[in-house]
């Protein structure tokens, strides 16, 4: 338990010592928040009301998608879990510290965004505290358990970009943070629901900002939670030391079932 104490709160202050991560954990969500809050409002009204979701959904996407699976790239590749693994630490540890400690500085920017939001541009705040904790708490397991399966499966950090960018952009033009979806085209729409970020926006809109649902909320949240742990799950199982192992207990493809839980809910 000590080392595990003693390792999160390394990585912790890891990522406000990193400049990649201090981008990614705070500067690049807090810059984008600040700059959607001038120009936002006066080119469409609507996106006031949903600001803090929108936001708060933007900064956990920033920080997990385009920060967590480069920082678990660099570290396989720099050798570090070759040395964690002399040492006797073991893959879920590798694998869950970096994502709990990133979740915590993503509940300091969502209480930054939260605060502010209604102080700067008078966006209005959640009608249910419980609601909003909780889809929190579903979005940043399902955007982690997806970020680390992407570090592990990701051969190199080029392959890495690609397969965050591959879920960021769509979720950014279609997951209901600037388009509402139901303003998508229906097999838009539809298509929509792959995407983490167009349940968590579902859910936040539904139980925490008292609006109506696209869809349903509670199916959202079981969604994001089931995918959240199996990302972690089939992350564990594919995990590997370093770039030059062999040894694999499955093809990459496996991660692929991550997308199960959305699969479902994009069918029903």
């Amino acid at each position: 338990m000590n080392a595990f104490v003693t390792h999160f709160s390394f990585d912790f202050r890891t990522g406000i010592r990193n400049t990649t991560l201090l981008l990614m954990n705070y500067l690049f969500p807090l810059g984008f928040f600040l700059m959607m809050g001038l120009i936002m409002p006066g080119l469409n009204p609507s996106f006031l009301p949903v600001m803090i979701p929108a936001m708060v959904v933007f900064a956990v996407l920033a920080a997990t998608l385009l920060g967590l699976p480069e920082s678990l790239v660099t570290a396989r590749e720099a050798g570090v879990f070759r040395s964690y693994k002399i040492n006797g630490v073991p893959a879920p540890s590798i694998l869950a510290i970096p994502a709990l400690t990133t979740t915590l500085h993503l509940v300091i920017v969502a209480a930054i965004i939260t605060v502010s939001a209604p102080l700067l541009f008078d966006a209005p705040l959640p009608v249910n505290w419980a609601g909003y904790a909780f889809t929190f708490f579903a979005v940043a397991v399902a955007s982690a358990g997806i970020s680390v399966l992407i570090g592990v499966v990701s051969s190199n950090s080029r392959s890495q970009v690609f397969w965050s960018q591959l879920i960021f952009l769509p979720s950014m033009l279609l997951g209901g943070m600037m388009i509402p979806h139901a303003d998508l085209a229906e097999a838009v729409g539809r298509f929509a629901r792959l995407l983490p970020a167009t349940h968590a926006m579902n859910a936040f809109n539904a139980l925490a900002m008292g609006e109506s649902a696209d869809f349903a909320a509670w199916g959202s949240i079981i969604s994001l939670l089931a995918s959240g742990i199996l990302g972690f799950v089939l992350a564990v199982y594919l995990f590997t030391w370093d770039s030059h192992n062999t040894k694999q207990r499955g093809h990459a493809t496996l991660a692929l079932l991550v997308l199960l839980p959305f699969v479902a809910m994009m069918l029903l």
